[in-house]
Formats: C-alpha cells, structure tokens, sequence
C-alpha cells in the first residue's frame, strides 16, 4: 500500500472525499514528524509508538575501498509496534 492507497482507504472508510482524507493523513504525517523532531514520542494505544533513537558516532568501512571511515552521530525515527498491532499479523 502506498500513499495514494492509503488516502483513498481513509476516504473509504471515514466517508470524506479523498481531499479532506489526504488532508487528514497529511495532518497526521506531520503532526508526527513535529513531534519527533521536538523530541518528544507519539503513542497510539493500540497501535504502537513513535520515538527518536540517538545513534552514537563510530567507524566504518568504505564498501568499496575498505578504508575506515567516521559515521556522525545521529538521530533516527523508531517505531515499536503495540499488542494489538503485532496480534493482528500473526
């Protein structure tokens, strides 16, 4: 499912046109990203929770050349699913 796909499931199911459902998952989709790159994390019961995780700097190794190479330190976006969601798949 992409994002087209999405938007037109939203609008299925909520029974809004497909411009009030894509402005709904957009107002989602940013309201998450705001709030992970304030920091804070997004849990939604049930389904699972947003967070950000800090890697730490460290070396690694061109692929090509095999030379060591510094990697920064940085923050990447985590999701953890909940109960519901992982019951639901399996």
């Amino acid at each position: 499912m992409n994002k087209n796909d999405l938007i037109s499931a939203v609008a299925d199911a909520s029974g809004l046109s497909k411009s009030d459902a894509s402005s709904a998952v957009e107002g989602v989709f940013d309201s998450i990203t705001k709030a992970l790159s304030n920091g804070d994390e997004v849990r939604l019961v049930g389904f699972g929770t947003f967070s950000v995780a800090k890697r730490k700097a460290s070396m690694g190794r061109n692929p090509r050349t095999g030379e060591p190479m510094p990697i920064k330190a940085s923050n990447q976006p985590k999701f953890k699913a909940g109960k519901v969601l992982k019951d639901s798949v399996n």
